[in-house]
């Protein structure tokens, strides 16, 4: 596992290091996907996680999710498109999980993407992550991760 800054990156997920979102290959041909530790502590503990609904459609580049901390509130951005197959109402009914699990409880939505491979080249898988996000880090000023998961 990759960590930069004290922030954790687990090698088995794929990266949108410039979004902070992560994605996991389900093995049905959907993907799980959730925010990274550099985004949970960047936003601050979550108050609130509103998904697009089960069966609603995504852009790619556009939000799955509104995410809310007490000092920020935007979208979750997933780089692929497809359709939204599952939500994590854990996260709805709490959205702390999101920041103590990031990677496991904490993951928000699960989609059915449309030209999967496509997309997967565009992102940085795991045992690849650090250079990346060291750069982007250090980019946007950000010192790091106060306490890993």
């Amino acid at each position: 596992m990759a960590t930069v800054r004290g922030c954790n990156m687990p090698d088995d997920l794929l990266y949108d290091v410039e979004n902070h979102i992560w994605f996991r290959e389900e093995g049905d041909g959907n993907v799980k996907l959730g925010m990274t530790t550099v985004a949970t502590a960047m936003a601050g503990q979550l108050v609130a996680f509103t998904p697009k609904k089960v069966g609603r459609a995504v852009q790619a580049g556009k939000s799955c999710a509104t995410v809310e901390s007490g000092k920020w509130v935007g979208p979750a951005k997933s780089a692929a498109g497809g359709e939204i197959v599952a939500v994590n109402d854990d996260v709805v009914n709490k959205p702390s999980l999101a920041n103590e699990d990031p990677y496991g409880a904490g993951w928000l939505v699960i989609i059915k993407p449309e030209d999967w491979p496509a997309v997967k080249a565009t992102l940085t898988p795991g045992a690849a992550v650090a250079g990346p996000y060291e750069a982007k880090m250090a980019a946007d000023g950000f010192a790091g991760c106060a306490c890993t998961p």
